[in-house]
């Protein structure tokens, strides 16, 4: 048995003693443990241990070391420190009095560990007590009924087993010992034990486990240790866990956290002012600290969640550190007590986590992700929050843009300004910072002054230079992609080339580089707003701005309004010379900017003509236009600028055009109302006469027809004829399309205007002469077309109005042709007028009043002229044998149709009755007949004499096609038109005539 060197014995009889001469205190006590281990200790284990064994490491001055050793069912906690002392073994046996008290404050938190600089400890105090409650030890009756600590003074256990030996032995405890079921408080009666700690380590504490709950419990609480030990417990300095499966060691925690520590010891006046409301034994030890920690890397292994008092409690914490501060606790050691302390504690940690974030906002770290945001977590949590955020803005935490540290308060945020341009804005906004999206609401928490984007632009625009502009804006690339943002640059200063400096970049003109400086600067006095190019950058295309090409400065209005009072304008030689050398780069660039044509230029004698009255000398134009009209433009022009950009702006070295597209015939474009006749021409070619309603696609007019000289009309048309553009301009006919939605072609404008106005040396118009390749027959009834007009191309000649055909006429040329048909002095033989019948007839077209006489054909094959009343047109050849019936105007089908409407005379059968007189002898057509021409009809009637209406015929066919006929000759016609096979009459009557050439006749037949 081993010397008794604690005093256990005496321990255990004043306890028995107690228990005995007074139940209540057994039941007390029995209640009291109870209460710690399945409550406010159940999972504190492994934290009372280590909390024990830095306790031991500060009262002997040296570093702390733990090991946790936990095989086959037992726990063994070794520590080197001071060892296990009588007063020790008395604490642990006693329920809340810890053998601390002052002047042994244990384990305490140096005010220089961690990354603050050494500093005073506030009034004087050198640290704080953390085993301050003497009731830790407790924690291991969640795990075990059989603890001992082993020292290198002597060992001590305690026994859930023999203390309720010991309790069974008093009569007096014998009814409460029943009603607790046999349970007693275990820590109450030491027993001395035998045994040395693990080699290296002063004491140890060994615990084997109660069951498989407790070594579950174990395994959990060993594999949750982590750096918050370390942190809790500077003392500390080194922490192993060994496991049957694991070996892990805790030290050096501040290589991975940054730590800012305070302590200090309360004066009289804050003990009495703060410590009021805490027990006796707590107002002793008047010693605090607070430590904040932050893990140095993204995802630290350390508790957090939680405030640690200092070691860790149920108060929830949303911050992103760990805080581990003096709280006072209440009875259940989860939860930090109301009060004036905690109050004061909050204020001091806002004050320590303000220097922390200060120190790493100094090392150059961003702190905004530090800052509270959000809900809080709790009660007290949120009053660490609103405690924080009443320091940090006077805190320097915020980088400036140029590298400087902020205090919140001074510093200025604008709204949608990225990192890039930031930077550009930093030399004009003092205390200007950058700040993520994700940053915003801390930003705000800490009452950061913030400016409109839209603000600080509308303060923007000095002296700088096109460069810094440029530099500007490249720095406002990713931002300009956000539609809201673009809309608040709506007025970025923007410099001009011209020297002026505009707010807003929509709808001025970027220069590219191969537009000349001095051109930009001349239509900047005229009003124009192209960019400075030193400044120009992509941003300023998608602010609205425009890339200026030569087509994009040549349609700015302000560039039509100066070429268009050019002839009044100061200067009109600069506005020529800026106009010119744009379109001198690329010509085409002036295509469809009808308006360029009133730019004056210089002629040849020095004098301002606008351009569209100028010629090339030595031109087609030139030649063919009138001296009167144009003049030939300057040589230093034409030298300068080339022939192409004058061609452009209108200058003419053949005929001119003029072109619109979509064009409303009662809203004549700008570009057409300057044509000679135009108006004239809209009435002519519109849907019944009126243009409204009426539409064009495309309009495409030679101008300045009414410049030609009259003698030169042949060089004029042949020069139309030969250059394409000015072909298609004459020949194309316009699709005019009327309100119904009708398209109409109609002659151009060109086409038209020369058949109105061209007319010859004899006074009489050009057109409505004849072709000179047109039918005999037409162009006996027309003037003769000029010699000249064999050499043009003969759509040309029929644009013009030469009449090639019938279809060529107009309602004028058709009148005249239906006047001079009905001369009486004019020889007409039957076979022209037979066919110029055919193509009559076949007009969509009137020349006003029918002729009052035609000319006809009689029976006896001569033509002759008649008045109108006593002609007939016949539209079938029955009707030919119908000599009473008066003169005849031949024709077929709808061709007799168009001659009775032109000449305005009947048809045969609207004046005769045609009715066969005496009914005829039926006969069967010969089977020859019907055999050669399968559609003649089966039966015939003949007769001696067949008379129809009284006049005497040699064949006809009734109302039901019914063929009659008096002779061979007559039957074979008959039958013929009763077939509808009139072109078979030769043959039926040739085998009518010659039946014995039936088979000769049906051999032919065969290649028919």
């Amino acid at each position: 048995m081993a010397d008794d060197v604690f005093g256990t014995a005496g321990i255990r009889e004043r306890v028995l003693t107690a228990w005995s001469a007074a139940p209540v205190r057994f039941r007390e006590d029995a209640n009291a443990e109870e209460e710690l281990a399945l409550g406010g200790y159940a999972d504190r284990l492994v934290i009372e241990l280590a909390q024990n064994a830095a306790d031991a490491a500060s009262r002997a001055g040296v570093p702390g070391r733990v090991l946790y050793e936990f095989r086959n069912n037992t726990l063994v906690v070794a520590n080197t420190g001071a060892p296990l002392t009588p007063e020790g073994v008395e604490s642990l046996a006693t329920l809340r009095a810890s053998a601390k008290r002052d002047g042994e404050v244990g384990e305490d938190f140096p005010a220089e560990s961690g990354d603050n600089p050494p500093q005073a400890t506030p009034r004087g105090g050198a640290g704080a007590a953390v085993g301050r409650f003497g009731v830790g030890f407790s924690a291991v009756l969640a795990v075990t009924d059989e603890p001992v600590v082993l020292s290198r003074t002597g060992g001590v256990r305690f026994s859930r087993a023999d203390t309720a030996a010991a309790v069974g032995e008093l009569p007096s405890l014998e009814t409460e010992l029943r009603r607790r079921d046999g349970h007693v408080p275990v820590l109450r009666l030491p027993f001395e034990a035998e045994g040395e700690p693990p080699a290296g380590y002063d004491t140890a504490v060994v615990l084997p486990l109660r069951d498989e709950a407790a070594v579950e419990l174990v395994r959990r609480l060993l594999s949750e240790a982590d750096d918050a030990l370390l942190l809790a417990l500077p003392g500390l300095e080194r922490i192993e866990i060994e496991t049957d499966d694991t070996h892990r060691v805790l030290e050096d925690a501040d290589s991975r956290w940054h730590n800012h520590r305070t302590t200090g010891v309360f004066d009289t006046a804050e003990r009495e002012r703060l410590l009021a409301d805490r027990p006796t034994e707590e107002r002793t030890r008047p010693t605090w600290s607070v430590v904040w920690a932050l893990p140095r890397n993204a995802s630290p292994e350390a508790s957090a969640g939680v405030v640690h008092a200092p070691t860790p409690t149920d108060e929830p914490l949303s911050l992103p550190a760990l805080l581990l501060a003096t709280f006072p606790l209440d009875s259940t050691r989860r939860h930090v007590a109301k009060g004036p302390l905690t109050d004061w504690l909050v204020q001091e940690a806002a004050a320590a986590y303000g220097e922390l974030l200060r120190t790493r906002a100094a090392a150059g770290e961003a702190v905004l992700r530090l800052v509270p945001t959000g809900l809080p977590a709790g009660a007290l949590d949120g009053m660490l929050r609103d405690a924080i955020l009443g320091v940090l803005p006077d805190v320097p935490l915020l980088h400036a843009v140029g590298g400087s540290v902020l205090r919140p308060r001074e510093a200025v945020l604008v709204e949608g300004a990225d990192e890039t341009f930031a930077e550009a804005l930093a030399p004009l906004v003092p205390g200007l910072i950058h700040a993520r999206r994700e940053d915003r609401q801390a930003l705000d928490a800490l009452r950061v002054r913030r400016l409109e984007l839209s603000d600080v632009v509308d303060q923007l625009g000095g002296h700088e230079s096109p460069d810094w502009w440029r530099t500007l804006y490249t720095a406002l690339a990713t931002m300009t992609t956000d539609p809201l943002i673009r809309e608040a640059l709506g007025t970025l200063p923007v410099p001009l080339a011209d020297g002026r400096l505009v707010r807003g970049a929509r709808g001025l003109l970027l220069p590219g580089p191969e537009l000349p400086l001095d051109t930009l600067a001349a239509f900047g006095e005229y009003g124009v707003r192209v960019v400075h190019p030193a400044a120009v950058d992509p941003v300023l295309e998608r602010l609205g701005a425009l890339p200026a090409t030569a087509r994009s400065l040549l349609e700015d209005s302000a560039v039509r309004t100066a070429v268009e009072h050019s002839a009044d304008a100061d200067d009109p030689d600069a506005i020529a010379h800026a106009v010119l050398s744009l379109v001198a780069a690329d010509p085409a660039q002036a295509d469809g900017l009808w308006w360029l044509s009133d730019l004056v230029l210089r002629d040849s004698d020095g004098d301002l003509v606008p351009a569209n009255a100028l010629v090339i000398e030595g031109s087609d134009a030139q030649a063919v236009l009138d001296p009167d009209e144009v003049a030939p433009v300057a040589h230093d022009l034409v030298a300068r600028y080339g022939l192409p950009a004058l061609q452009a702006v209108g200058v003419l070295a053949t005929l001119g055009m003029v072109s619109a597209s979509e064009v409303a015939l009662d809203q004549l474009p700008e570009a057409l109302r300057d044509l000679d006749g135009i108006d004239d021409w809209v009435y002519d070619v519109a849907p019944g006469g009126s243009p409204y309603g009426a539409t064009v696609g495309e309009l495409l007019a030679i101008r300045d027809l009414d410049w030609v000289t009259d003698d030169s009309w042949p060089k004029t048309l042949a020069l139309l004829g030969s250059e394409p553009e000015l072909r298609r301009a004459l020949v194309t006919q316009v699709r005019v399309v009327g309100p119904d939605d009708r398209p109409l072609g109609v002659p151009s404008y060109a086409a038209w205007w020369i058949r109105e106005h061209v007319v010859l040396d004899d006074g009489e118009p050009l057109a409505g002469r004849a072709d000179p390749e047109a039918e005999p027959v037409l162009a006996s009834f027309l003037d003769e077309a000029p010699a000249w007009t064999a050499g043009l191309d003969p759509e040309v000649r029929t644009a013009v109005g030469l009449v090639r055909d019938v279809g060529d006429l107009d309602a004028d040329g058709l009148a005249l042709v239906l006047d001079r048909l009905a001369d009486p002095e004019r020889d007409v033989d039957e076979a022209a007028i037979l066919r110029l019948w055919t193509r009559l007839g076949t007009l969509a077209l009137f020349p006003g009043d029918a002729p009052a006489q035609v000319r006809v054909l009689g029976t006896d094959g001569v033509t002759r002229v008649t008045d109108a009343d006593r002609a007939v047109v016949i539209d079938g050849p029955m009707w030919v044998q119908r000599a009473d019936l008066g003169g005849f105007v031949i024709g077929s089908g709808a061709a007799a149709d168009g001659l009775s409407d032109l000449f305005d005379v009947p048809l045969a059968q609207e004046v005769a009755e045609g009715k066969i007189d005496g009914p005829g002898t039926a006969a069967d057509v010969p089977a020859i007949v019907r055999e050669l021409v399968p559609q003649v009809p089966a039966v015939w009637w003949e007769h001696e004499e067949l008379t129809v209406d009284g006049v005497e015929v040699s064949w006809w066919v009734d109302a039901d096609g019914g063929p009659h006929a008096a002779t061979f000759d007559g039957l074979a016609k008959a039958l013929a038109w009763a077939a509808g096979r009139w072109d078979q009459r030769h043959v039926i009557r040739a085998v009518l005539n010659e039946p014995d050439r039936s088979v000769e006749l049906l051999v032919d037949a065969v290649y028919d």
